[in-house]
Order: C-alpha cells, then sequence, then structure tokens
C-alpha cells in the first residue's frame, strides 16, 4: 500500500510541477484555457505567482513528503485537503456560473478524481491503523 500511495502522491505532485511550468512559459495559452484575461504587468505578475510559483510550491511539498517514510501520509493529507478544497469550491463555481467551458469541466473531473482517490488511500490506511 506504500508504494501505491506514494505513486500517487508523486504523480500528482509532477502533474503540478508541469502546471506551473506549463502556466509559466505560456500564460496566454493557459490562461486563455480557464477564461483568464492578462491585463497589463499585474495580471500577468498575478498569474505568474499563483499559476506557476504556487503551483510549483504544491509540487515540491507533495515531492517532499516521499522523502521518509513517517512524512507520506502528511502528503496524502495535503492531496486530499487541497483537492477537497478545489472540489468545494468547483462545485460553487459550476453551480453559480454559466457559460462554463468544457476545458474547466475537465478540470472539475481531474479534482474530483484526484480527491477521492485520496480519500479512498486514507481510508484504507487508517482503516489499517495508518500500518502498512
Amino acid at each position: 500500500m506504500m508504494l501505491i500511495t506514494k505513486l500517487f502522491i508523486g504523480l500528482v505532485g509532477i502533474m503540478y510541477a508541469g502546471l506551473a511550468i506549463w502556466c509559466s512559459v505560456q500564460p496566454n495559452m493557459t490562461s486563455k484555457k480557464v477564461g483568464f484575461q492578462l491585463v497589463g504587468g499585474s495580471g500577468r505578475s498575478e498569474f505568474l505567482t499563483v499559476y506557476g510559483g504556487l503551483e510549483f510550491g504544491i509540487a515540491l511539498l507533495l515531492l517532499a513528503s516521499l522523502f521518509s517514510k513517517e512524512t507520506v501520509i502528511y502528503g496524502l493529507w495535503a492531496v486530499m485537503l487541497l483537492h477537497g478544497s478545489l472540489v468545494l469550491f468547483r462545485t460553487i463555481s459550476l453551480i453559480a456560473y454559466a457559460d462554463i467551458g468544457a476545458f474547466t469541466y475537465r478540470l472539475a473531473i481531474g479534482e474530483w478524481v484526484i480527491f477521492l482517490t485520496s480519500v479512498a488511500l486514507l481510508f484504507v490506511r487508517l482503516s489499517r491503523g495508518g500500518a502498512e
């Protein structure tokens, strides 16, 4: 079970690193896909900081949790809490706003998959008393 958990956290961490790089290198393309307009230097700075910097920080946090057997569970909790928040706020936004693009729905599906997988892995770990 530890290997599956580590692979899952590692995959999510690598995904965030990739998203951070993609958003940093191609901000015009990525911002258009999610419906953002990069207005002036402030808009570009905010997009680079949040979509580049924050996503890269999340990647580092998750990947760092893999280096010690004792910290893997914290990485799994981080994935679950992060994606639980994303699922909650994404669901609210899908209810509250019209004219949602297909790419946003694909993001929502991915967020749900990651959230539910992390919940399942945590459930299995906790039902075993945290033991492997």
